[in-house]
């Protein structure tokens, strides 16, 4: 009951299904050994690691509780949230167990970065206090849906400054599935190394392209891979030396595309197998190609 000190270790989830996956933040568990759940009846219980996802701050774990003491969460949208509405978390901050706090929704659309640098977009803000001890808890709706996952906070003083944030149900909903299944996310890629606005501007690539030409180049691609099979070109030399650019990717169905986050952002809308049209530019001229998704590759 020392409330300037928090259980390292300590965070918050909820229960999937009754096959008694809990789903959680993945900064919770990420340097566990092992890790154990407590129920609402004070039944405590052996986790195991299911899968998790860094880049999205997520994880699952799995209990043997029996599945009758097992209540699956009942989960909502987070599509039409609207700002002003009331939201409840539920959590653990500072070790104190079953705690629940009251807010409304303070603002949509926001956005985040993940343990690995990635943005997780369309963030919750809610000004419901969520304290260390609460990551990975509920943010429900008031008819007791989940709508979010409470992640982070913003804060000075690392404890509670009326800034709060939940990762949107409607991501949870995607890939929670995806993580049961095949114990991670199946990225949907079109395998290639790009580098965008940013990077063109420092190698002063970006002059050689037309003045309203703006997205992700093609640097690589990966043989066989999406972009590949789609006819991209990639970054070459012709014979005499000189600098080929690649192809510039600069919408993904109609989403336009400036930098490497906005077509991550545009591909995670989608899932492996999809095809998908792009927009490009080349030789100073701009095409449409046709591509099909694939599982992300980690090699070239």
């Amino acid at each position: 009951m020392n409330l300037q000190k928090t259980p390292q270790g300590s965070g918050s989830g909820f229960i999937w299904d009754r096959n008694g996956h809990i789903v959680t933040n993945f900064h919770v568990i990420q340097k566990a050994d092992e890790a154990t759940v407590t129920l609402a009846d004070n039944t405590t219980w052996k986790a195991k690691l299911v899968g998790f996802e860094q880049s999205k701050d997520l994880a699952v774990l799995r209990i043997n509780a029996p599945s009758e003491q097992l209540k699956p969460i009942k989960v909502g949208y987070s599509a039409d949230l609207q700002v002003g509405q009331t939201v409840l978390a539920i959590g653990n901050p500072f070790g104190l167990d079953q705690t629940l706090t009251t807010g409304i929704i303070s603002g949509l659309g926001r956005e985040i970065i993940s343990a690995t640098g990635r943005s997780i977009r369309n963030v919750i803000q809610t000004d419901a206090a969520i304290n260390p001890g609460n990551s990975g808890g509920p943010l429900l709706d008031s008819s007791g849906h989940l709508i979010g996952v409470n992640t982070a906070i913003y804060s000075t003083s690392h404890v509670y400054a009326g800034i709060g944030y939940a990762v949107p149900v409607d991501l949870i909903s995607r890939f929670v599935p995806q993580l049961i299944r095949y114990g991670m996310i199946q990225i949907p890629s079109l395998n290639f190394t790009g580098i965008d606005d940013i990077v063109t501007r420092k190698l002063k690539i970006n002059r050689l392209l037309s003045q309203d030409a703006h997205g992700v180049m093609v640097q690589d691609l990966i043989p066989g891979g999406a972009a590949d099979l789609a006819g991209l070109k990639a970054i070459s030399f012709d014979k005499t030396g000189n600098l080929v650019l690649g192809d510039l990717i600069m919408q993904l169905n109609e989403i336009p595309i400036t930098n490497a986050d906005d077509l991550l952002a545009a591909l995670e809308t989608h899932k492996v197998g999809d095809e998908v049209t792009l927009l490009i530019f080349r030789n100073n001229k701009k095409l449409k190609l046709k591509a099909k998704l694939q599982e992300w590759k980690n090699e070239q």
